[in-house]
């Protein structure tokens, strides 16, 4: 019998742009969690120049080429990776969809790109170790509690975790109006407007339901005095440390002992200084324009921190990507590799674990396509010569290992 498609809930093979997933994952998630995601600090404007900034950039098309043969393979930090994208960490990943860092974790796994777990994870790093066969990367923030800091950083090494990341922008907390206005907990407060939202969306509380994972996995249990939503909501709240400084990565590496990566670059003073204190890679980032509204975006700040540096330290960029070519405009001011948040968490809050593999497979077609018409045919031979309006000078020739 011929059952129509819900033109609300259409299958993955007709979803064809993230845009398409970001639609559906509105529809699925409860609002408190969509709106953690898709949602920026104080006027949102930096969060929507990420993307429009991005979107001025014009690529050059060029026309009898032979590109039969074309490949966006890379590597980030020596790892071999299908293109230049890992995903980025996202908190409460695991209340956009169910178990969603392990969903996550096995998607990116498959597809061939690193993925990062955030500290503000719901499944904790060993669930996702034992859930996943490769190593992943762990994202670090630094709270006042120290010693949990430091058995967190050892619990990341126990599981070999490959590298931390340490986000360096959250020393106090960006205000986040919709945050705010919906209460956001997790799980959900019982109040009548979450349960009326919740009736909205059976499939999620379904799934949620089918698990265990619905709080702070990596904190509840391990921080002292944290055995419970009520005491980990006045543990947050006091534990993020603005006495942070560039010394501290120094106890951080030497306690890990790997590869450390920094996170929430803007200045090509601050780029410096993570080549002084030992980072291996930097992440120019805005934190998404959830910290400091009115911040450049990610791809404007890019071009000075790359000159900055050059090949002193491998730079990557997040913020505002949302196509495979968005990844090439960030590769074509000189990143090394891109990370993606909201994109994937909207496959994931969509569709699940699937929904994440579809939002690589999107973003690497359109990168595969976008670089056969600017007459490229390998993505470590991408340079600004391919944008029509680059800014500044292209930058120095790349090696890659």
């Amino acid at each position: 019998m011929f059952l129509p498609t819900c033109p609300l809930f259409p299958p993955l093979n007709k979803i064809t742009c993230v845009e398409d997933l970001r639609r559906v994952a509105r529809r699925r998630v409860p609002r408190m969690f969509y709106d953690y995601a898709d949602s920026g600090s104080w006027t949102e404007s930096t969060y929507r120049a990420n993307e429009a900034d991005l979107q001025q950039l014009k690529f050059r098309q060029r026309v009898a080429v032979d590109i039969s043969h074309r490949s966006s393979r890379s590597q980030m930090l020596g790892q071999d990776v299908a293109l230049p994208v890992a995903l980025a960490p996202t908190g409460l990943t695991g209340m956009q969809h169910a178990d969603g860092e392990i969903l996550a974790a096995q998607a990116a796994e498959r597809f061939g790109v690193p993925f990062t777990l955030s500290t503000m994870s719901i499944c904790s790093i060993e669930d996702v170790a034992a859930h996943t066969t490769q190593p992943f990367w762990f994202q670090l923030y630094v709270m006042r509690d120290r010693d949990f800091i430091e058995r967190l950083i050892d619990r990341a090494r126990a599981v070999h975790c490959s590298a931390l990341m340490v986000t360096l922008d959250l020393q106090v907390m960006g205000q986040r109006h919709k945050d705010i206005k919906n209460g956001l907990s997790t799980p959900p407060s019982p109040t009548l407007g979450n349960l009326l939202n919740l009736a909205t969306k059976p499939r999620w509380c379904l799934e949620m339901l089918r698990t265990q994972r619905r709080t702070f996995g990596n904190i509840v249990g391990h921080a002292r005095g944290v055995s419970n939503m009520s005491s980990l909501a006045a543990w947050t709240a006091e534990q993020f440390d603005p006495t942070l400084n560039w010394s501290d990565l120094a106890w951080i590496k030497e306690r890990f002992g790997g590869k450390i990566i920094v996170k929430g670059i803007l200045d090509a003073d601050d780029a410096r200084l993570a080549v002084e204190h030992g980072a291996d890679a930097l992440i120019v980032s805005n934190h998404g324009g959830r910290q400091l509204d009115g911040a450049p975006s990610s791809i404007s700040a890019l071009p000075a921190i790359v000159e900055a540096v050059g090949d002193q330290i491998e730079v990557w960029m997040d913020g505002g990507i949302r196509s495979g070519q968005d990844i090439l405009r960030a590769i074509a001011l000189g990143a090394r590799g891109t990370l993606i948040g909201r994109a994937f968490l909207y496959g994931l809050g969509a569709y699940g674990g699937p929904g994440v593999t579809r939002c690589l497979e999107l973003m690497a077609k359109e990168l595969d396509i976008t670089l056969g018409f600017c007459g490229r045919t390998d993505i470590r031979d991408v340079d600004s010569s391919i944008l029509t309006n680059a800014p500044g000078a292209n930058p120095s020739p790349r090696t890659y290992a």
